[in-house]
Formats: structure tokens, sequence, C-alpha cells
């Protein structure tokens, strides 16, 4: 069986910036183990598989160690090769996912996810998760993933984390979020316990900041930065219980993957 493989980087201009994904669009499902190991040969954040339904398409995403349920560079990778590979002439494209019904708009090159927003709750400011960070933050929140709130966009910056202590977190991630020098806010991302370190540009975690940003700041509409080493840039908007996560994306490579019995 032979296979196309797309290479993109998303939330970026730059050839060598953003978030790469592998994209892998599937005629039918394989079997799981087989796409867990694909993902795990490519050693990415995230690859993407999807298959044409009645609706458009069913997505799902792999780390190289496990399959979670939300991934937003990975659908904006999708998306792009959806719109820009495969003919597809229409201007809105609908994923059915374990987390619901998504939704990735193009207007020229910018695309736009629509998923739904996943506010974070308030937590006590936990000692020993701001030890594994290696900074206290002024203000944590609680959900899927942890949000870590910090003074100023140098104290993200300067983090240097103890992963082997955030992996044994119960926390898909760990977001550190603050005010930015020249954006809305900036963050970083760190996902120890499904084999990511730190992800350079995080779609899915947009889901969290803009609700809480949105309330802090007083307006819906962000301009954000992920200051990974790689970076990317994210533009969001909380429109009810729903966020906006815009951006742009590039192709680095494009190929097949030979799959024997």
């Amino acid at each position: 069986m032979i296979l196309p493989v797309y290479i993109v980087n998303a939330f970026t201009t730059h050839l060598f910036g953003g978030n790469p994904a592998a994209v892998c669009p599937l005629d039918d499902w394989l079997p799981d183990v087989q796409m867990q190991q694909m993902a795990a040969q490519h050693n990415l954040s995230e690859t993407a598989f999807f298959v044409r339904n009645d609706n458009g398409f069913h997505i799902r995403w792999f780390t190289p160690q496990t399959e979670i349920a939300l991934c937003g560079h990975a659908t904006l990778a999708s998306a792009f090769v959806i719109f820009s590979h495969m003919g597809v002439q229409s201007e809105q494209i609908h994923f059915t996912s374990q987390s619901g019904s998504l939704f990735v708009t193009r207007k020229n090159a910018q695309l736009t996810l629509d998923f739904p927003a996943q506010p974070a709750q308030p937590m006590p400011i936990d000692p020993a998760i701001a030890k594994a960070l290696g900074a206290t933050p002024t203000a944590m929140f609680t959900g899927e993933d942890l949000l870590a709130v910090f003074d100023s966009e140098v104290n993200v910056a300067q983090l240097t984390p103890d992963f082997a202590a955030l992996k044994q977190l119960p926390y898909r991630g760990i977001l550190a979020t603050a005010p930015g020098d020249q954006t809305d806010f900036v963050c970083r991302f760190f996902a120890p316990a499904v084999g990511i370190d730190e992800d350079p540009v995080t779609g899915s975690a947009y889901t969290k900041l803009t609700p809480y940003w949105s309330q802090r700041l007083g307006k819906t509409l962000h301009q954000a930065r992920q200051i990974s080493a790689r970076g990317g840039e994210v533009m969001c908007e909380l429109i009810g219980e729903r966020v906006l996560i815009g951006g742009r994306a590039t192709l680095y490579a494009k190929g097949e993957i030979y799959l024997q019995d």
C-alpha cells in the first residue's frame, strides 16, 4: 500500500517556523496500531489522519506516543492539504472528531479554525508545579491542560522546566502565558506526558487561552505569539462558546509512505 504524506508547517509563513505536522489522507481507516506506529516513525508532535465522510472529513491525531482528542495545528495543516492539494473548491471544511464538529475556513492564504472554547477553572498555586516550571506564576487554572499565568513575556521566555517532573502531573500539557511585549499575549506549551517536551505552536491551547485573555483584557479579538524556538503567530477570537484560531501554513515536503503487510 502506498499512501501520500505531507509535512506542513502551521501558524507561520516561514519554511522553518511554526509547528510541523505530518498529514496523511486515507481512503479508509488503518488499524489504530499502524497509525500509531506511523506517528512514532514521523516523530513530529502530531500526525493527522483523515477520511472523507458525508459531511466532509473525519480527522484523528496521534503524537509519537498516543492518540489525542484535539489538535489545532495538525487540523490547520490538514485543511491546508485539502484546500491546496485535493481540489476542494469550497471555502469551509467540516471535520468530525473526538471533540465534536470542527470547522476551518479560508480567506486568501489565511486559514481559521472554529473550535469549542474550553475555559479553565481557577485553582490555588501549587508549589510543586511552580518548582517543576522553574518559576512561580501569579495564578493557576485547571482543566485538560494546566494554565500558569506570569507577569511578563520575559518570565515565560526564561522558563527552564523540569520535564521529568511535569510528565508526572495529571494534565495533557502545561501552558505558560503572560502579556506580550508586542502582542496581546504570549505563551509556551509543555506536554512531556504525551511525548512532547515543548510544542512549537499549539492550536488547541488557544481554546483555553482565548477565554482567559478575553475576560482579563476586556476584548474578544487577540493577536498572540507562541514563543518557542520556532515561534508562531496566532490570531484568536472568542465568539460565544466558540474560539476562532487563525494562521497561515507552508508546505515543507510531500512524499509517499510504503506500507507492507
